[in-house]
């Protein structure tokens, strides 16, 4: 049969006295259009301008929706309480504990910030996934090793020490998603100004509590001498002014996540620093607890950097799907969620023309 068709067709093409029945072709009377969501408007019209006018128009955008003086100071003087809690509970853990074990408590963070930005996202890479979650969990495991390699200190100050380094931690998530959901882009802030308004409140509104403290017998209030000048100095200058510019651009720049995880790459050089200066000896849980909170962050990074990439997640389903053994059907992109579809007939076609249709 298949030969008897081809023979005719070989025939019919090269007889010049046959002629064939034209070929029509019909298209589809159907047109999709798709909506695209409102978070890639600007992109698309980006990608549409030439490249002089698309600078030219991120230029401008820039400079249009920067934030003025007002809307910054305003800003500062909602978040200043809450960097002058998180900063005084840091300071408190460092007083009661080692440096090692609050740099490490410290990063628990990430625990707090992830389940914060996915009950309040302010971008895309705010979103929760299994592997993130996992990432976290990695670190909160090393987190416990670490509490348990002190939890022979005879004065009970390690267990003091680390409930401070808690409370810091999640005033530090709540900080740092909170002003990420204010402000979504960092050229909006001018970050200098906004620390510049945050120490200026907490000088004008929190110098009563020096009274407070004096008059109660908390703290007595007493002139620092000048060995502790110079300690203040370089604190403020490099543990305050440049740490926090440099974690809070950082933050802008990529993630919440990826920024309160990066907390624990001061593990190593803290290590060092007490095993040298003050001849700490540390168990193996401490270190065994190290490597894990160290880890987490670069696979943080590698999820964010790959768009949310959930390699768990894929995982589980493909073991599901094999112990099921479930027929692979198509599955929606995330996307595609954000999308709106829609079917336009531009004309009824005819029943005798509908096996043409493609």
């Amino acid at each position: 049969m298949t030969f008897s068709l081809s023979g005719s067709f070989y025939w019919s093409c090269c007889d010049p006295s046959t002629t064939l029945p034209p070929q029509r072709v019909r298209f589809s009377n159907i047109m999709e259009v798709r909506q695209l969501p409102s978070t890639q408007a600007l992109e698309a019209k980006l990608s549409r301008m030439s490249y002089p006018a698309a600078k030219d128009h991120e230029s401008m955008l820039r400079t249009v929706g920067k934030l003025t003086v007002t809307d910054v100071a305003k800003i500062s003087f909602f978040f200043c309480f809450v960097w002058f809690l998180a900063n005084l509970s840091y300071q408190e853990a460092l007083s009661d504990t080692q440096v090692a074990i609050v740099n490490i408590l410290s990063s628990t963070s990430g625990l707090f910030t992830l389940i914060l930005a996915a009950i309040f996202p302010s971008n895309s890479s705010d979103r929760f996934t299994l592997s993130k979650l996992l990432a976290v969990a990695l670190s909160m495991g090393g987190v416990v090793l670490v509490s348990f390699s002190s939890m022979d200190s005879p004065d009970g100050k390690g267990t003091i020490g680390s409930l401070w380094s808690l409370a810091g931690a999640a005033l530090y998530a709540v900080y740092i998603v909170m002003i990420k959901r204010k402000v979504d882009r960092e050229d909006k802030l001018d970050i200098p100004m906004f620390f510049g308004f945050v120490g200026l409140f907490n000088l004008l509104l929190l110098w009563p509590g020096f009274l407070v403290l004096h008059y109660t017998g908390f703290e007595a209030f007493e002139l620092p001498s000048k060995l502790v000048w110079i300690y203040i100095l370089i604190n403020g200058l490099i543990g305050t002014v440049l740490s926090e510019f440099l974690w809070l651009w950082g933050c802008f720049l990529t993630s919440s996540l990826i920024g309160t995880l990066a907390l624990s790459l001061t593990i190593p050089l803290s290590i060092i620093a007490d095993i040298c200066m003050q001849k700490v000896r540390f168990s193996w849980l401490f270190f065994a607890g190290a490597v894990p909170v160290f880890l987490s962050f670069f696979i943080a990074t590698l999820l964010c950097h790959y768009n949310n990439w959930d390699p768990v997640m894929v995982a589980l389903r493909r073991v599901f799907a094999f112990i099921c053994r479930s027929k692979h059907r198509i599955q929606r992109l995330p996307e595609d969620c954000e999308q709106c579809e829609s079917l336009i007939p531009l004309h009824t076609v005819s029943h005798d023309n509908e096996s043409f249709c493609l």
